[in-house]
């Protein structure tokens, strides 16, 4: 390998990245720094409750609760957003991986448990802040709908759950055309995916002929959860990266630097 493609593992390459539009900058970034053209094709979109008002009134008693957990940095940034006043100090915040953790640092809540290297409900159910909780109220900030692990251990363990929903998660309308057509000519190499349901979207956006063209292509995400349901879906080349978007940039960098690639 020369200096230049170590420099740039990507050269040549062109990566689809799924994230919704306002997070997808990060990613884009560091594809092309690697040398490589990132495609956007937003794959999934966040927008607030059609009705935030229990979402407020929940925040309103945030000061009743004894922890609360933000599983995403749209969790951090939409329900902070809802959030009138300042965080009360005396309750303690944890959020599911260090994205979340760095969004949560950048609006001012310095001090937040979060789980070394792991960016999901089992890695952070692992630390120990989170072992003895019977007879607390915990306070889970997150999306409508999603996993249900999280909640269900931390009630096992004697805590009152309580959900603050405080974002919509949406599948874009998109046409897909453009993208079909250049991938037919072998202009994408990679697909990148956040979530099982930014995979589910993009399988449901793409069409019939759109999805034999994602069976045909590699894949990157960052859990294993989200490689099975690929592997569901009939998708064979599954990569499953470190956490974030940086870990998605070394899943793709070790890939393309094989020779065999």
């Amino acid at each position: 390998m020369t200096s230049s493609s170590a420099a740039q593992p990507l050269r040549g390459r062109a990566v689809l990245v799924t994230r919704p539009v306002h997070q997808a900058e990060k990613l884009a970034r560091l594809v092309s720094e690697a040398g490589g053209e990132a495609v956007l094709f937003p794959a999934l979109a966040i927008e607030s409750p059609a009705d935030p008002a229990p979402v407020r009134e929940m925040l309103a008693s945030l000061a009743s609760f004894d922890l609360a957990v933000f599983v995403s940095p749209n969790a951090v940034e939409h329900g902070l957003a809802l959030l009138r006043g300042a965080w009360p100090a005396a309750v303690p915040v944890a959020a599911v991986g260090e994205g979340t953790a760095a969004t949560l640092r950048r609006n001012g809540i310095i001090t937040v448990v979060v789980p070394p290297g792991g960016a999901d409900s089992e890695s952070l159910l692992a630390m120990p802040q989170l072992k003895s909780l019977r007879g607390k109220r915990v306070l889970i900030l997150r999306g409508e709908g999603g996993r249900e692990v999280l909640a269900e251990e931390l009630r096992q363990r004697g805590a009152e759950v309580t959900y603050a929903e405080c974002y919509r998660r949406l599948r874009p309308r998109a046409d897909p055309s453009a993208l079909i057509a250049r991938w037919e000519h072998g202009g994408l190499h990679a697909v990148t995916v956040m979530s099982g349901e930014t995979l589910d979207n993009l399988w449901d956006m793409l069409g019939s002929h759109g999805q034999q063209l994602l069976r045909t292509t590699a894949l990157f995400a960052p859990h294993a959860n989200i490689a099975q349901r690929a592997a569901d879906l009939g998708l064979t080349e599954v990569a499953i990266t470190p956490p974030g978007d940086e870990g998605l940039l070394r899943g793709l960098s070790a890939w393309f630097s094989l020779d065999t690639r």
